[in-house]
């Protein structure tokens, strides 16, 4: 390889030797026919010694080449001209080791292919190829893998997208995941294809969450709870790989059920709103009655067992009075006797208005209104009572007795009334 890149060298110095074009025409003139294809490299080899010679001032004593320079080449020099080629491209071969890793990236470096280590932003250099190579990796960018979907939500893939819930029914799920990295080495040697890898973990997270999750927990009050169980596992099942990943977040773009039976999905749904919607008014309607029946059931209560000790206390009251009368009774039956017997006349009186007293011996009733004569009595001690001088001692009981209005019953014999008058006041009473 060396020596091919010598003879090209040695082939553009021939090139521009002034000499080499005369020689040619020279040849012409003599009447010689010029060489058909490319110089002699033996000749172009004797050429580039004969300038190396002469760059470092080395003389030759003879012509050995009839004339051509005046120069003719050593060993030594020959020697110095590679050695100061090789110095040359070892150079080249040294620089093209360095590099520069930007800030938010990674540089890792492989030994013949094998992990080496890594190395932050900046200036850094390495062995040139083929002993190390290098590859920089982005660590700061926020990376995105989409499954059921592809760059639009309508733009589904049902492969991907279709599930099974705990409850048998299939279901329409598209999400995203973002994610980043945590280590550049990782990423790059302990998985074969990277962006495929983290999609196959996102889906598999997203089947065993819903696989074990009911339809409406899903679909509704469950959505958040799901995205964050999803990027828990996705981030064990990655740490397992040692993929050299963080999950950064998990964002559900759709979930519906199968466009096949979103019709029935959406009566089945409005049924059981309506449903909420009357358990509610249920309970409201429960929640304004049952109060109600409560405290009226409580009054009903307090009002029972208020009659219960008014009751007892009255019966227990009655008790002692007649036990207390039956003392008294022992002690002198005809007075208690009698006594008793006014106090149930004037309890009896005193909430009737009409008397009928019946004569000893013979047929005459006599009829008294209580009610005219209490008012009588009333008017007559409501009037101003005259002067002491000038009064007269009356008979009030006389005038009283003459307002009162008997009423003389006759029975004969028969028991029969003697006219149809008596007959009818008879009935009256």
């Amino acid at each position: 390889m060396l020596v091919s890149l010598l003879k090209r060298i040695g082939l553009t110095m021939s090139l521009n030797d002034p000499q080499w074009g005369r020689g040619s025409q020279n040849n012409n003139q003599n009447g010689k026919k010029p060489p058909e294809g490319p110089p002699d490299l033996e000749q172009l080899w004797r050429d580039f010694n004969e300038r190396i010679n002469r760059l470092f001032g080395q003389k030759n004593g003879g012509n050995n080449d009839g004339g051509n320079g005046g120069f003719t080449p050593d060993a030594a020099s020959a020697k110095m001209g590679v050695g100061i080629v090789v110095a040359v491209l070892a150079f080249i071969w040294l620089v093209s080791g360095f590099f520069i890793v930007q800030e938010g990236q990674t540089g890792v470096i492989t030994t013949f292919g094998k992990y080496s280590h890594s190395t932050m932003s900046g200036f850094n250099w390495r062995w040139p190829y083929p002993i190390q190579s290098h590859e920089i990796v982005d660590v700061s960018q926020v990376r995105t893998v989409e499954v059921g979907y592809r760059s639009n939500v309508k733009n589904k893939q049902p492969k991907e997208a279709l599930m099974l819930t705990d409850d048998e029914n299939i279901i329409d799920i598209q999400f995203a995941v973002q994610y980043k990295l945590k280590s550049a080495a990782d990423w790059l040697f302990n998985n074969r294809d990277q962006e495929e890898m983290i999609k196959q973990v996102a889906e598999t997270a997203i089947r065993e969450i819903v696989g074990k999750s009911k339809m409406d927990f899903v679909l509704y009050e469950g959505r958040e709870k799901v995205a964050q169980d999803v990027g828990a596992l996705m981030q064990q099942i990655l740490e397992r790989y040692q993929a050299g990943v963080q999950v950064a977040n998990v964002t559900m773009q759709g979930v519906q059920p199968p466009e096949q039976v979103q019709a029935a999905f959406d009566d089945a749904v409005k049924a059981g709103q309506d449903r909420e919607r009357q358990k509610n008014e249920g309970q409201a309607y429960a929640n304004q009655v049952i109060p109600i029946a409560r405290g009226e059931a409580s009054r009903m209560l307090q009002e029972s067992e208020a009659y219960q000790s008014r009751i007892v206390a009255t019966a227990e009251g009655n008790a002692s009075r007649f036990k207390q009368v039956l003392a008294e009774y022992q002690k002198a039956p005809a007075v208690t006797r009698d006594r008793m017997y006014l106090e149930t006349m004037q309890q009896i009186f005193s909430s009737t208005t009409k008397v009928m007293m019946d004569a000893k011996g013979g047929n005459n009733m006599i009829y008294l209104p209580l009610d005219k004569l209490l008012a009588t009595a009333e008017a007559s001690t409501a009037k101003p009572a005259p002067s002491s001088t000038t009064t007269t001692p009356a008979a009030p009981t006389q005038s009283t007795t003459e307002q009162i209005p008997t009423v003389e019953l006759r029975y004969g014999k028969d028991g029969r009334a003697r006219d149809s008058r008596d007959s009818r006041d008879r009935d009256v009473r």
